[in-house]
């Protein structure tokens, strides 16, 4: 298969994940896709497959020259967001982008016009693949995986390009940050990875948000409204009242860079109880405490309001900013930056403004920045990747290898 025709059959499997299940991985569209992957991987002649009860998929292409090269890999995820449905996915490809509208779906009058979305205009005469306005793309990371393969295989197809051992991983539920909780590090066996996982050509991460998941439970006290004067506790007014308390620019919509946030995902109640929930994010841990410390405090002052524990707080940090772990070993990050350049990719280093697998992986022991998969608009109908976008990466790929066996 070529790269294209990997990713357009890769889209068809329905693997959104779903956090709400408490198995791995989360949904069995996700096993039935890697399964699909592995039989690909045999056809290919990969060494040393598994792939294991949790949806974990790893494979080896052994090193064609004899010399001592460090043991590096390359890992993207098989689900896709629950932000939107990812089945039944039926892409197509607006060949030679004209930079105008281009109507997805005509039903349903879903345009993906550079109006609302200029980066479009980044891509006028290439070959854009798109949804058709009812589904996600998929290319979060279904892209990556295609690009990981292609570049293999070229690999094996190519022995005059000398390279070491390279392994290949493919995991389950990225998208609800659990890609990496169950991924065997030791196994794996790698002195570092990248994850292919990134968006616009180019981009090159190792920094990402630190993360804490908050849930506020906020106890109320009912009373016939009649009646309920100096009685009534009503925990739906309660949790506005704490949400009014944080600071109102501080928020995904008001925020871009290094700025972090306090993100109100999702809001429950009647007049006993309110559950509210929060992600809590920012690049900088000093700062990420406080967000945290505030949060508990603001708990307190309402408690201390009501003269009783009306809000009670349940606080998770969830990843950590990988920067700590890939800079004493920055020479990863500079072999990638070489390899853009090298194939006429002008490198983006920039923060993540979210997670990655690499983040909890660099802090397992096994250091794992992020490069650009391709794709626009990831986790909505709006999403698209350019084929162009797609192949450079798998040059970038097939180049890090390379000069990684040169520097040897």
């Amino acid at each position: 298969m070529t790269l294209t025709e990997r990713f357009l059959k890769y889209v068809t499997f329905d693997t959104m994940s779903d956090d709400s299940t408490q198995v791995t991985p989360s949904t069995p569209g996700q096993m039935v896709f890697a399964q699909f992957l592995k039989s690909e991987l045999e056809a290919l002649g990969l060494e040393e497959i598994s792939l294991d009860e949790n949806g974990y998929l790893f494979a080896t292409l052994p090193a064609n020259i004899d010399k001592k090269v460090p043991v590096i890999g390359f890992i993207a995820h098989l689900d896709t967001s629950p932000d939107m449905s990812g089945k039944d996915v039926k892409p197509r490809i607006v060949a030679s982008y004209d930079g105008k509208d281009i109507t997805l779906n005509d039903k349903t009058h879903v345009v993906l016009s550079p109006k609302q979305f200029p980066e479009l205009l980044n891509h006028k005469g290439e070959d854009l693949i798109v949804t058709d306005g009812t589904t996600l793309l998929g290319a979060d990371d279904k892209a990556g995986i295609a690009e990981i393969i292609t570049a293999i295989e070229y690999l094996k197809n190519h022995p005059e390009i000398k390279h070491g051992k390279i392994r290949i991983a493919f995991n389950p539920d990225e998208e609800i940050g659990l890609g990496a909780h169950k991924f065997d590090v030791e196994k794996f066996g790698c002195e570092w990875a990248y994850t292919i996982d990134g968006g616009e050509v180019g981009e090159l991460e190792f920094e990402n948000f630190n993360a804490a998941g908050a849930k506020i439970i906020f106890k109320g006290r009912n009373v016939h409204p009649g009646y309920a004067k100096h009685k009534m506790i009503n925990s739906i007014r309660v949790a506005n009242q704490f949400i009014s308390m944080l600071p109102r620019h501080e928020t995904p919509e008001h925020t871009e860079g290094y700025e972090g946030f306090y993100h109100l995902i999702g809001i429950q109640g009647t007049v006993e109880e309110t559950v509210v929930t929060y992600i809590v994010r920012d690049h900088d841990r000093t700062r990420f405490e406080g967000r945290k410390r505030e949060l508990a405090h603001l708990v307190r002052k309402i408690n201390a309001e009501y003269g009783q524990e009306v809000a009670i707080l349940e606080l998770k940090d969830q990843y950590y900013n990988m920067r700590e772990k890939v800079e004493p070993v920055i020479h990863i990050i500079n072999t990638a930056f070489e390899a853009m350049e090298a194939v006429g990719v002008q490198p983006n280093v920039k923060p993540i403004r979210g997670g990655t697998d690499g983040a909890q992986l660099s802090f397992k022991g096994l250091p794992c920045p992020n490069i650009f998969a391709g794709g626009v608009n990831f986790h909505g109908r709006f999403e698209f990747i350019p084929v162009q976008s797609m192949e450079k990466a798998v040059k970038v790929i097939v180049k890090i290898a390379e000069l990684v066996q040169e520097k040897a």
